[in-house]
């Protein structure tokens, strides 16, 4: 959730800690920080809210060093504030955090033993305070922190810093991820490459349980029994880090914006000329495979959601679906030959690491859909995918799901390749359809200014109900979802046809109903139920090809016009309007689009 800088460098590390800030602050934002070296002495500077306010700090309270660490918080242990914030000190001894110390009341009652005694609500101060009291009982800083790190129960990513010790920075990683960057004379740290790539392109990642001291000079890593181990450094693209707006008002509307491009790049990445569908190794044959158990969280479930009528429809092959938060909890069972498909944005999703890991040694294989080739989904996996959706900065995803579906799309088609259940004309009509799918993205974008309208009326709504049909029943829950992240209006999602056992009583004129509806084989139902609501005096938006607006749109409140499209790849055009309806509300809301209150982009705790 948080975000972490660390650097050893030869210029001041303040501007330095604060810029790379700036690119991790979709990953929290309730607070900021950062601690420096100067001349032997450890100070800090932090402030609750946007990093905006740590910057106009600095500006009054200037802060010297050329080491230092920063952090920009999402909160889980004590409310946002500045006395909450990040970097903890605890005399000698400066913090900083990713995760969730899950046995900070024990060592806190430990310490208090010895007289030492918290001054926040938070759980990573406990990690500054044992550090302290054992560097009084005469250990050094790395015997301190290494002793710490044996005490403490959660996840973490953590880095160190230390009065009196102006080379050197302590790392440690486990279950929160954390890179380390090299420069020429200088290091840096981060908790991804967003953050270092404007100060360096080589990169190393520490793995599950590793530490790291860190000087100018380079970094010494160890892994979870102390040994002394390599890393390798990978060289980077720095484009492929780039998070400017681009022109945008907001980071959201340029990754919907690109939506066409990226698309194009995931289908080139994966299908041949000759249509042929490309896989990294290890190569799968889907014909060995007897059931696939998909599992992920948020918006990447339901792509999954998705992706379960087209194994199942065009493939034959059963899928289970599950959330990650609850997945492992429940000890399910995994068959033999059966498949295990994690998908998530950032690869580091905290749940669905965990799910994963509780698949190892059960499924014959364990896949996964990532946007971040080097995340620990991806390392951890038999066979990792990259959906080549490039950064995705916005808190709510948009171009990352419609890249997961595009890829679980053309997985779903190689597995009915493999199991013989589909004709080889059949397969390449639905590759021609995908293939003039980016064209009819650009022209879906193209309603831009429509939806906008819509979204004005919509804007004043309380509560917002979405109705979809088979593959579009999930994109209704999707549309939901975004509504509800950036525009705080309540919003459900229901399968049209169980509008009737149920979610009915809550039609009134006061409610608007958004209706998925491309002309396709459940047209026809999914009308039956819109007209259902509008007999109760509901706001339908409905949104449809050309052909249905034509034949179902008298009577709605509003409409939204979609290319034709074949209907299978239907759910992934249709995101496109269901993504730009809640932009525009939130533009109209005035809500803060990219930073939504209360959520980060990266969930990386549970």
């Amino acid at each position: 959730m948080c975000g972490i800088v660390g650097v050893l460098g030869d210029h001041e590390a303040a501007p330095i800690l604060v810029e790379a800030l700036k690119r991790l602050e979709y990953r929290g934002y309730d607070s900021a920080g950062i601690a420096t070296v100067n001349g032997g002495t450890l100070d800090r500077r932090r402030a609750v809210g946007k990093l905006v306010n740590l910057s106009d700090l600095l500006v009054h309270e200037p802060l010297a060093g050329k080491s230092g660490i920063g952090h920009t918080r999402w909160a889980t242990h004590g409310e946002p504030n500045a006395n909450n914030a990040h970097p903890h000190r605890a005399g000698p001894v400066a913090v900083v955090h990713n995760g969730i110390i899950e046995n900070f009341r024990e060592l806190r009652a430990e310490l208090a033993t010895y007289g030492i005694t918290p001054v926040t609500d938070t759980d990573t101060e406990t990690v500054a305070m044992m550090a302290q009291h054992l560097m009084a009982q005469g250990l050094t800083p790395q015997e301190a922190a290494v002793e710490t790190l044996s005490k403490l129960h959660g996840a973490f990513a953590l880095a160190f810093l230390f009065d009196g010790e102006d080379d050197l920075m302590i790392a440690a990683r486990k279950g929160s991820p954390l890179a380390i960057g090299y420069g020429e004379g200088e290091m840096y740290l981060g908790s991804d490459a967003i953050a270092l790539s404007p100060m360096t392109d080589r990169i190393s990642y520490l793995e599950e349980g590793d530490h790291a001291f860190i000087t100018r000079a380079g970094a010494s890593v160890f892994d979870v029994g102390g040994n002394p181990v390599t890393r390798e450094i990978r060289t980077i693209q720095i484009s492929a880090t780039r998070i400017d707006k681009g022109g945008h008002k907001h980071f959201m509307a340029k990754e919907i914006a690109e939506q066409p491009t990226v698309i194009a790049d995931a289908i080139g990445h994966y299908l041949g000329a000759s249509g042929e569908i490309r896989l990294p190794d290890p190569q799968i044959d889907f014909k060995n495979v007897d059931r696939i158990t998909m599992v992920a969280c948020g918006t990447a479930f339901l792509a999954c959601l998705t992706a379960k009528y087209w194994f199942e429809q065009i493939a034959r092959l059963p899928v289970e679906v599950d959330v990650a938060s609850e997945f492992r909890y429940r000890e399910p069972p995994i068959p033999a030959r059966s498949v295990a498909l994690f998908v998530s944005q950032s690869g580091e999703t905290a749940d669905t690491l965990a799910a994963l890991r509780y698949c190892k040694g059960k499924a014959d294989t364990i896949m996964s859909v990532i946007n971040v080739p080097e995340s620990s989904i991806a390392r951890e996996s038999d066979l990792a995918l990259p959906i080549h959706a490039g950064v995705e900065i916005g808190v709510a995803s948009t171009k990352a799901f419609t890249c997961q579906l595009t890829v679980l799309f053309l997985l779903a088609l190689k597995a009915a390749a493999d199991r013989g259940e589909i004709t080889e004309e059949a397969r390449q009509d639905h590759l021609a359809h995908l293939r003039r799918l980016p064209a009819l993205m650009a022209e879906a974008l193209d309603q831009s200014n429509a939806i906008a309208l819509t979204a004005r009326k919509l804007a004043n709504a309380r509560d917002v109900l979405f109705l979809g049909r088979g593959p579009l029943y999930p994109l209704a829950h999707e549309g939901a979802l975004k509504l509800k992240e950036i525009s705080y209006i309540h919003a459900e999602a229901y399968a049209s046809g169980e509008l009737k056992h149920g979610p009915i009583a809550l039609v009134d004129e006061e409610v608007p109903v958004v209706v998925l509806a491309p002309r396709d084989a459940l047209f026809d139902k999914t009308v039956s139920n819109m007209q259902e609501v509008m007999a109760r005096k509901g706001k339908v938006i409905l949104i449809s090809d050309r052909e249905g607006l034509a034949e179902a749109s008298q009577g709605v409140w509003d409409t939204i016009e979609m290319p034709d499209v074949a209907d299978a790849i239907a759910p992934i055009l249709y995101a496109i309007p269901a993504q730009l309806l809640a932009y525009h509300t939130a533009v109209a809301k005035g809500t803060d689009v990219d930073q939504p209150r209360n959520l980060a982009k990266s969930v990386t705790v549970e």
